[in-house]
């Protein structure tokens, strides 16, 4: 399990960096930018799956190993 809560973590961070690399500097990267009801919002969402990421990786961190 903690490995999965680790695994999550790492997408939800990369996607949410990417999310907010693509705003600042117009790369197309990302997925944020192409889910269509997030039109507008992209920025709030990549700040959300970073918060994400950083509960999932204390969520994993509080799992015993194993």
């Amino acid at each position: 399990m903690r490995q999965l809560l680790e695994f999550l973590g790492l997408i939800a961070l990369v996607q949410g960096v990417m999310g907010l690399v693509h705003e600042f500097t117009d790369w197309h990267i990302g997925l944020v930018q192409r889910v269509g009801f997030l039109d507008g919002y992209e920025i709030y969402a990549s700040v959300a799956l970073v918060v994400l990421a950083s509960a999932l990786f204390g969520a994993a961190e509080s799992r015993k190993p194993g």
